[in-house]
């Protein structure tokens, strides 16, 4: 059996109500304890519960200041960054990596000692200067400071008017790719995930895809006009066939698929539909909050 190339541990895999699990995960080349933090809607409360675990033997707050060495968050909504904002007093200086509209709104609607207190490295004067606000430019691949781990960002449709992002992050020869909240080609009138798919589509061939991570919020019952830019079990199924069709079905068949941001109470309903749609016998993973993964 391969060696895994990723360490991945959710600290929040839900899409909200409950906000002690909203979307987080930290990834790390396998056996690093450098991790960064795709989105940050909980932190703290997941790290916590991966301490319990036993995922981590040091206490949570030294996990938060010392083992998270950047975040990088596919858009600005507070679901995705809660707690990065509420555990800003008490982290260690890092980065904050985002598409330009992303860290816009971090740092004009939140860094503006209105909202709270100015932490990030422009705007409303004094500028704390804890976090540093690096503009990813789509699809060029960027270092992330601290770790070995590199990321390219893609666009994503988060209800026709909002941007989100993808996050391709390459350990050595390996992928792993993250989708923020996004809402389906078709319901978008977007070709945004087609051009994600596209990208994968020689890493899938290669097999150096080690995952992805993407969403379902609803269940397949939700009409589209109130999606709000997410997806369904049927949605999403229809964009893997889209990445089928471009890569081959063959190269699809247990590719690990990580299943994000259900809201609560529809995940049995979403968990069910998936499972019964995977003609193309993608490996569903449906994530817990604190339990580590390994692709």
């Amino acid at each position: 059996m391969a060696q895994p190339s990723f360490s991945v541990v959710p600290l929040g895999v839900k899409g909200g109500v409950q906000e002690s699990n909203l979307s987080a995960y930290l990834v790390a080349p396998a056996g690093s304890s450098s991790y960064l933090c795709l989105d940050a809607g909980t932190v703290y409360s997941g790290v916590e519960k991966a301490v319990s675990n036993k995922v981590f033997s040091a206490p949570a707050s030294e996990v938060v200041r010392t083992q998270i060495k950047a975040y990088l968050i596919s858009h600005a909504h507070l679901d995705h960054v809660a707690g990065l904002l509420l555990g800003a007093p008490d982290d260690t200086p890092k980065s904050i990596y985002g598409l330009q509209s992303c860290l816009a709104t971090i740092q004009t609607d939140y860094f503006n000692w209105r909202a709270w207190p100015n932490f990030g490295d422009g705007g409303a004067p004094p500028a704390l200067k804890k976090y540093q606000l690096r503009e990813l430019q789509p699809q060029q691949e960027t270092p992330i400071e601290n770790t070995t781990l590199q990321v390219q960002a893609y666009p994503l449709s988060h209800g026709k008017l909002y941007q989100s992002a993808a996050f391709l992050v390459r350990s050595g020869s390996s992928y792993l790719l993250y989708l923020g909240d996004t809402g389906a080609d078709t319901v978008e009138q977007s070709q945004k995930l087609r051009a994600v798919w596209q990208a994968m589509q020689p890493l899938v061939k290669a097999r150096q895809l080690k995952a992805i991570f993407i969403e379902a919020s609803y269940p397949n019952a939700q009409p589209t006009t109130p999606l709000f830019g997410h997806l369904t079990p049927a949605l999403l199924m229809q964009e893997m066939a889209v990445l089928g069709q471009l890569a081959g079905p063959e190269f699809l068949r247990g590719l690990p698929v990580v299943i994000t941001h259900a809201k609560p109470g529809n995940e049995a309903a979403i968990r069910q539909q998936l499972t019964e749609a995977n003609k193309l016998q993608l490996k569903l993973v449906f994530p817990e909050q604190g339990r580590r993964l390994e692709f």
